[in-house]
């Protein structure tokens, strides 16, 4: 009798994977709809004494079962850590506020003092911030340690309303006199932008007491990297600054430079894909060698940086003995260049820290850097007019509602917006470009991109498929769309190899490495849903079915977050194979 006591118990914490003060149901796939739905949840929650963690990451959540969870959450005073990622799947997004807000007052009620709030890959949008914008200006968060909102699609407006929060709950908790003092932040693929990360700046800088902060893929050019460069300078314990995928040039890279110089608890930098050219370079080298005394990863890749810069970061590192890993690869330093860079690396018996040069771009033109200062100039010109112009046609669309509100529609604009932008599209994803480019969006796409190589096919469908929203039929028929059109003409090109493009495909998604190592995208749930809708029509290979089934079916940790969109793609895989 004691023995199957004692399996019993073994098979219930296997089944909600509890530690100490944990309750969890990660990544269970359950679909939560109702108060019945959570019935057996709700009563584990009750029972559980001393509650400090709830884990509900890979479940979709409606509002009836929120409230219901919410009602149970109400008495646990010791809670500190809510791990709520990717719970949404499928969700509408007008439940998700109403959903969180229940959540969010219960804590409150319960008096809890939080110390973690997950909440990545939701896509919840403006309205998902607004939905927390309670509870993060309540005494709940005077205690938050670490905010994580990696992939929740905020946009402009809602990092402007978190950034608001923040500032709020620093300020109500130092009158009370236990200042917010959050150490990591995490907002990834938000497209938060210049006015979005010049908030958040604003709110760091407050605060003062960063030690991480993860901020990649958010469409930030110069002027929001020189917001958060002046920033960073107050955060003197900062140990992580991943800033990696935005638009630095050589103006928000010397700014970032020289805010580095006054941090001496740097160990992580990651400037990857942030176009730092060689001005940039050797700024970020002047930094290096003068302090960062503890710095142990520096990346620099695919920057545009030039031989004579990268030398200067080698000879920079020269005295870092905890360095792990310097990343210069896919600059211009060219054959000779690279050589040159292993050298001094070898010569200094750091040649095992050195990353991978394989993706070298080769020398530049000869007349490439004597243009540079001229380019950028260009670049920013063009995209502060691209910023003006968009402002202008929101400002239009919006006179354009009131005046349909009050029975005055007008048949034109006043103005015509300005032509579709494909190029902005697939540097930046977003919902809203990919509606603007129209109907004829599919053939705009196609003659940006060489279809007929499935290496780029591949890349064009993570792109497309990245801004996938189930809950917007819209955007959804925009994807699915434009995604049928550019695959079957592709899959219907004699030359077009099929086999090529789900090898291609496998690697971005992190599933299979590639020797050229390419760097893989960070999985979103949009990918998956897309995916599933492609294995399922006429034009997309059979034969490639079952090896998309066999990848998909391995434990791997890149589609962790995505745990509903990976078993519905699995079963539809699964389904479809059957039948072939």
């Amino acid at each position: 009798m004691a023995t199957d006591i004692v399996g019993q118990l073994a098979d219930s914490l296997a089944k909600t994977g509890v530690e100490e003060g944990e309750l969890s149901y990660k990544g269970q796939g359950r679909k939560l709809d109702d108060a019945q739905s959570v019935e057996t949840m709700v009563k584990e929650i009750q029972d559980f004494e001393g509650l400090q963690a709830l884990r509900l990451e890979g479940n979709t959540i409606g509002v009836e079962a929120a409230q219901a969870i919410a009602k149970a959450l109400k008495t646990k005073s010791e809670f500190k850590c809510c791990y709520w990622s990717d719970m949404f799947t499928g969700r509408l997004r007008s439940e998700i506020p109403p959903a969180l807000n229940s959540l969010g007052d219960a804590l409150m009620l319960a008096g809890a003092k939080l110390t973690v709030l997950d909440l990545s890959d939701n896509a919840f949008g403006p309205d998902g911030v607004k939905g927390i914008e309670k509870l993060l200006k309540s005494s709940a968060c005077y205690t938050l340690q670490e905010l994580r909102l990696n992939n929740c699609g905020m946009g402009i407006g809602g990092g402007k309303i978190l950034a608001a929060s923040l500032s709020h709950c620093h300020k109500k908790s130092t009158a009370e006199g236990a200042p917010l003092s959050l150490k990591v932040f995490v907002a990834g693929r938000n497209r938060l932008e210049n006015d979005g990360a010049t908030a958040l700046a604003q709110a760091f800088q407050l605060m003062g007491s960063l030690e991480e902060v993860h901020m990649p893929q958010n469409g930030i050019n110069h002027a929001g990297v020189t917001a958060l460069a002046s920033a960073m300078q107050h955060n003197t314990k900062l140990r992580i600054l991943n800033l990696n995928d935005n638009t630095f040039t050589e103006k928000g890279a010397i700014a970032m430079a020289r805010a580095l110089k006054h941090l001496r608890s740097i160990q992580v930098i990651n400037f990857g894909d942030c176009l730092v050219r060689p001005a940039g370079a050797t700024a970020m080298a002047e930094t290096v060698s003068e302090g960062l005394p503890i710095l142990k990863e520096l990346n620099l890749s695919f920057g545009e940086i030039t031989e004579e810069a990268a030398l200067a970061v080698a000879h920079a590192v020269k005295d870092k003995d905890q360095l792990q890993k310097l990343d210069l690869n896919g600059n211009y330093l060219g054959d000779n260049g690279c050589k040159a860079l292993k050298d001094i690396m070898e010569g200094m018996n750091m040649g095992d820290l050195l990353g991978s040069l394989s993706d070298d771009e080769g020398e530049p033109e000869e007349d490439e850097d004597d243009d540079d200062d001229e380019d950028e100039d260009d670049e920013d010109e063009e995209k502060d007019d691209e910023e003006v112009d968009e402002e202008e046609i929101e400002e239009e669309e919006e006179e354009e509602d009131e005046e349909e509100s009050s029975g005055n529609k007008f048949s034109t604009p006043v103005c015509a917006p300005r032509p579709p932008d494909v190029s902005s599209f697939l540097s930046f994803p977003s919902p809203d470009k990919l509606l603007k480019l129209g109907a004829k969006r599919a053939i705009l796409i196609e003659q940006e991109v060489d279809l007929t190589d499935p290496t780029k096919a591949a890349e064009t469908f993570l792109k497309i498929a990245s801004v996938y929203k189930e809950e917007n039929i819209d955007v959804k028929n925009a994807v699915l769309d434009s995604i049928d059109a550019l695959l079957k003409k592709a899959f219907s090109c004699p030359t077009f190899q099929g086999i090529g493009f789900v090898s291609a495909l496998l690697v971005l998604l992190g599933l299979i490495k590639s020797e050229n190592k390419v760097k893989p995208v960070l999985v979103v749930p949009g990918h998956l849903h897309v995916l599933e809708h492609v294995v399922q029509q006429e034009y997309f290979p059979k034969e490639s079915v079952a090896v998309l089934e066999a990848f998909m079916s391995r434990n791997n940790k890149t589609l962790q977050s995505c745990g509903n969109a990976k078993n519905s793609l699995l079963s539809t895989l699964q389904s479809v194979k059957s039948k072939c």
